[in-house]
């Protein structure tokens, strides 16, 4: 089978289309799940799969050991999606978020829109990084550790630690003493 991977390997990047459709028809099931296992909106996931492809096609005279092709297929498809990860959430940050603006709403008290108010000013004072930490904790649907990890370079472990830091900060800001009081 090793020899037979070679044989298509070299094929391929010498043009031949049969060779080229064999990669793709024995890889593809891999390449798929890879994209999917992200649960991005389906014309990423299509985009990522796409890019996969492109990619091995830019670098399949590149492929010095044929047998590691799944493990490359499987960590490009992987790194094209946690790159359209990053740029969405990119685009999301730039997006300004306004505070709510502060008025009476039917039914809850004023305390209660004052505290918001309070909170989102304090939220808006905080370090870049724990504003962009936290919107990514809060992002609906919710963002994996290990994707979070990677966007805000900083280890699984210290999320959480870091997570608690900055709501102290935002605490002590806005005066709250705990951010489900009265909730």
């Amino acid at each position: 089978m090793s020899d037979d991977l070679t044989a298509l390997v070299a094929a391929a990047s010498r043009g031949d289309e049969t060779a080229w459709s064999s990669l793709v028809d024995r890889y593809a099931g891999l390449v798929w799940h890879v994209v999917r296992t992200f649960r991005l909106p389906d014309a990423v996931v299509e985009d990522a799969y796409q890019t996969t492809w492109l990619r091995l096609a830019e670098h399949l005279d590149r492929i010095r050991q044929p047998e590691s092709l799944a493990g490359w297929l499987a960590r490009t498809a992987r790194n094209e999606c946690l790159r359209a990860v990053r740029l969405a959430q990119r685009e999301h940050l730039d997006d300004e978020v306004d505070p709510p603006a502060v008025e009476e709403p039917f039914g809850q008290p004023l305390e209660d829109a004052e505290r918001d108010a309070a909170l989102w000013d304090a939220f808006n004072t905080l370090p870049a990084r724990c504003q962009r930490l936290l919107r990514l904790l809060l992002a609906d649907p919710p963002i994996p550790y290990d994707t979070i990890s990677e966007l805000m370079d900083m280890p699984i472990g210290s999320i959480g630690p870091t997570r608690a830091r900055c709501l102290q900060k935002l605490r002590a800001t806005a005066g709250i003493r705990s951010l489900q009081e009265d909730r």
